[in-house]
């Protein structure tokens, strides 16, 4: 009996099935013993132990007949072309062993995820579960090894070892700038192809710089527009090409706009706390606007934790009685953090604390260390992809602009770092009138009845929808809600040029308790919401006027450099 004759497939398709069958008790229990301390369950104190988890029995029958039916029928399975992007090519269908080692993982894959929805434990522990079952089989795939990878093997054969040697190269290189490449970083330069809106630097110091753009306009609106990024990611996500840029879109819209540009922070600045980013940073950068344009007020945009930070900002001038701002937009922002996705499995009362003994008092949130926990939020599009591309295929991956800024990481302060993972995500302070001391003002977003524009994606897995939308709930002014396809970086920077994706509104004024109720009563509309966004920024901005001759105001303010401004270079 030969290897291609059926009665041999057919013969080992039992056997693996009698495999199964007895293997399954090893699998109940292994998940019974999954240690999760690695998600800081029980890091800290005995008082923390890992949690207990239970099946319901029936619930595990169904689960088991599934399976040995599955199993059953994997050789027809594995005949088929799958629908996994993995295993979709030709060259795994044309494999025979190839097929069924896909098909047998896929069936794999799919009963653990399966234990891991059925298990019977407080939510969290269901959350941590999953998430480690997701890690480890997505680490897993017969795809991420070159002994398997059937596409890798016949690239192997066909270019007579080329992509091996190459594979190699790319390896050595990713190992040497210390992150695996998404796209190819050479062809990209801050200031010649991302980040090139004509502007200069008008104030710096030590944790930002702020960029003032050149008008494409005969005319600006009298209030100005600042706008504050993350401080996790640089600025230029909001400028990348002239065609996909924010920033661009905003100038040529007639609005006076300045950027904040974060400093990447060093040693020197591994004692900053939240406080000195609000005060320093945002309320100092609306303070400059404001005597740059002569504007009473200004109008302002958060996008991430920019938006955070701003809402912060907002509170602590509304305490000491000051409104310098006349509107805020908040791009996919949490104000609120009772829904924050998957990144809550990450946080408890011990893994705080271990950040707070570990960086509390000073030291670096490293760069690298907060891009690699974001990629494998969703491992197999943003790690293993690259891995097998890279590394087994040997090939260089295309340039994209929004991957290179992705890979130009930041740090964060230690100080910052730790305040903000205990002030927002683990006690949710925010919302809770007074109980987050902010530059030393008991804060109220109560008090912040500027009108607001709050954005959020419908994919997002950092600020999911309804974390986004539940600021609607925590600012008592006008607003507006708008829902976009996609996610949290390319739902956002969806340009109306493109023809791309849809978003959603209502206008009814309505904002019932969750984004399920408000997405009932929403219309869907093809294309971007930029233009949405900016009918409703052009109500706020005031009348217009001759647009500036030069950057900065007199001596005070005069341009330092060209944009982008040499903070956004330094690399972390």
């Amino acid at each position: 009996m030969t290897q291609d004759s059926p009665e041999f497939w057919a013969q080992s398709a039992q056997q693996f099935q009698q495999v199964l069958s007895e293997g399954w008790n090893k699998v109940f229990q292994s998940f019974q013993n999954l240690d999760l301390g690695g998600l800081g369950v029980a890091e800290v104190a005995p008082a923390t132990a890992t949690p207990q988890i239970g099946f319901a029995p029936e619930k595990l029958q169904q689960l088991q007949q599934q399976y040995l039916r599955d199993a059953a029928g994997l050789w027809t399975q594995a005949t088929a072309q799958s629908s996994d992007k993995r295993f979709a090519g030709q060259a795994w269908s044309a494999n025979p062993v190839a097929a069924f080692s896909a098909a047998a993982y896929l069936l794999n894959s799919r009963t653990l995820m399966a234990l891991a929805d059925a298990v019977q434990a407080d939510a969290k522990t269901r959350a941590r579960i999953r998430f480690t079952v997701e890690q480890l089989t997505a680490a897993a795939a017969p795809s991420n090894f070159l002994a398997f990878n059937a596409e890798a093997q016949k690239k192997a054969i066909e270019t007579q070892g080329e992509s091996i040697a190459k594979g190699i190269t790319n390896l050595i290189h990713d190992l040497r700038q210390g992150h695996v490449s998404m796209t190819d970083e050479s062809v990209f330069e801050v200031g010649k192809n991302v980040a090139t809106t004509e502007g200069a630097v008008v104030f710096e110091n030590e944790l930002f710089q702020l960029l003032e753009y050149k008008p494409l306009t005969a005319k600006v609106y009298e209030k100005p527009l600042l706008l504050m990024p993350p401080c996790i990611n640089k600025f230029y996500i909001l400028d990348l090409q002239p065609e996909n840029s924010l920033i661009r879109y905003a100038v040529a819209q007639g609005h006076r706009t300045f950027v904040i540009s974060w400093r990447n922070p060093d040693a020197s600045l591994a004692h900053k706390t939240w406080d000195d980013y609000v005060e320093d940073a945002a309320i100092k950068a609306i303070e400059v606007a404001q005597e740059i344009s002569g504007a009473k007020t200004i109008n302002a945009l958060g996008f991430c934790v920019g938006g955070t930070i701003l809402g912060c900002a907002l509170a602590v001038l509304a305490a000491r009685g000051q409104k310098p701002v006349a509107s805020a937009t908040f791009l996919t922002s949490l104000l609120d953090f009772t829904d924050t996705g998957i990144l809550d499995v990450f946080i408890d009362e011990s893994f705080v604390k271990y950040r707070e003994q570990e960086m509390g008092q000073g030291g670096l949130m490293k760069g690298k260390d907060l891009s690699s926990t974001f990629s494998f939020l969703r491992p197999n599009d943003l790690v293993w992809n690259y891995v097998v591309g890279n590394y087994l295929k040997g090939e260089t991956p295309p340039p994209f602009d929004l991957l290179y800024w992705n890979s130009d990481s930041t740090n964060l302060p230690g100080p910052f770092y730790a305040w903000y993972l205990r002030n927002t995500y683990l006690e949710n302070k925010l919302v809770k009138p007074g109980q987050a001391l902010v530059c030393g003002e008991k804060i109220d977003l109560r008090k912040l009845t500027l009108p607001v524009y709050i954005y959020g994606s419908r994919e997002d897995h950092i600020v999911p929808i309804g974390g986004a939308y539940a600021s609607t709930q925590v600012l008592p002014g006008k607003k507006r809600f708008v829902m976009g396809a996609s996610g949290h970086i390319a739902g956002v920077i969806n340009p109306p040029a493109s023809k791309k994706r849809s978003h959603w509104r209502r206008e009814d004024g309505k904002f019932p308790k969750t984004s399920t109720e408000w997405l009932a009563g929403a219309t869907e509309y093809p294309g971007s919401w930029w233009s949405d966004w900016s009918e409703w920024l052009q109500a706020q901005a005031g009348k217009q006027i001759a647009a500036p001759k030069t950057y900065g105001k007199g001596k005070k303010y005069k341009a330092i450099e060209a944009a982008p401004g040499r903070y956004v270079k330094a690399k972390a």
